[in-house]
């Protein structure tokens, strides 16, 4: 046996839900391209779970049973109270949080097909809720309870600011939500996997996937790239900036990634909404300080952004906290996470690979006092 580090090249398992061939994603055999710019972020819900995309009655029904099922269990609120929010990461809380949510789902132990489909529907409504109260707790103000007459893009953005959002923002943040909803084996639905290959439950396998997703080389890299363009400040700045980064080998966030060679196919929608959100707020700078610091980092190392560099401008354009940019990708990435969930369920084995040994050999046990 030989390892491949990190499990590069090393084909795990085989899956209907999405794949990437050649630099193209495609979700259960759509490009990614057709689906931002057509579909609806409840029908990619759909579509992942079902491997088909709904009818409009199946669409409204989805629509209507996220919206019954976004209410969360007060005491979840109330222990949001209770952190020392000043030195809690969101993602820490949402991990909290999901993992308590479990303790009020009767189902949570019911491993039948339909229990399992019931509790991703309502992990998939109340994830957005769970971001948004918190990011309203820690500032001191009140949950705001969903519309349901509202999309799950257009609640998720008013629940957070209490404010009906524009069609354009709408547009941008459900966007964000298709691109980032699955994207094969990747690590935090790998581990979502191996965790409920055990049999666990879907509470367990989506608060272990939370966990993978928090560090900085997977989730966490959106919010990084904002605080890089926080750092620059101004345009002005730009080629000093990262041109003494690139020199002192600092790595830039959101650039290159592990499957794709020519370039992220989910970056060029983002680009996009950036530049039109941007200019929407007369905060056109972050734009151009992210289009220059591409040229830059594409010329001199060849690494074209992926998704995460263009979505930190896209969300701060819509004046979301940038702790809350990983949440936020929680709140998509649990589609494809309870999608490779059941999946699991449907055809399981238990996940255990071997593991390549190159410690020493046969050693002989010396007593303590003989060491």
């Amino acid at each position: 046996m030989t390892a491949g580090k990190g499990l590069e090249g090393v084909v795990a398992t085989q899956t209907a839900i999405s794949s990437i061939i050649d630099d193209t994603l495609t979700y259960v055999g759509y490009n990614i391209d057709d689906l931002a710019n057509n579909a609806s972020f409840e029908e990619v819900v759909y579509l992942l779970w079902h491997k088909r995309l709904p009818k409009a009655d199946e669409l409204a029904e989805l629509k209507q049973q996220l919206a019954d099922n976004m209410s969360v269990p007060q005491e979840v609120l109330d222990q949001f109270r209770t952190y020392p929010i000043k030195n809690v990461h969101p993602m820490a809380a949402l991990r909290t949080a999901i993992s308590y949510l479990g303790l009020f789902d009767e189902e949570a132990e019911e491993m039948t097909d339909e229990a399992n489909y019931r509790k991703a529907i309502r992990l998939q409504a109340k994830i957005a809720a769970v971001v948004t109260a918190f990011g309203r707790i820690r500032k001191g103000e009140e949950p705001i309870q969903p519309k349901t007459d509202l999309s799950y893009a257009a609640n998720f953005l008013y629940m957070l600011s209490g404010e009906e959002p524009e069609d354009i923002e709408v547009e941008a943040f459900n966007k964000a939500l298709v691109l980032h909803a699955d994207h094969e084996l990747n690590a935090s639905t790998f581990t979502a996997r191996v965790c409920v290959a055990t049999l666990s439950d879907i509470y367990s396998g989506v608060t272990a996937a939370i966990g993978a997703l928090k560090g900085p080389l997977h989730g966490g890299a959106n919010e990084q790239v904002m605080k890089t363009l926080m750092e620059i400040g101004d345009e002005s700045n730009v080629e000093s900036v990262i041109q003494g980064k690139l020199d002192n080998k600092e790595k830039i966030m959101g650039f290159g990634h592990r499957v794709y060679r020519q370039g992220d196919p989910r970056a060029k929608h983002l680009r996009e909404m950036s530049r039109k959100l941007t200019k929407l707020r007369g905060e056109e700078k972050y734009y151009n300080m992210s289009v220059k610091i591409e040229e830059i980092v594409t010329s001199q190392k060849d690494l074209p952004p992926n998704v995460d560099f263009y979505s930190a401008s896209v969300y701060n354009a819509l004046r979301i906290d940038h702790d809350l940019f990983t949440p936020i990708f929680a709140v998509s990435r649990v589609s494809g996470w309870l999608a490779h969930i059941l999946e699991q369920y449907a055809d399981n084995r238990l996940i255990r690979p071997r593991a390549e040994y190159v410690g020493p050999g046969m050693q002989q046990y010396v007593p303590v006092d003989e060491r």
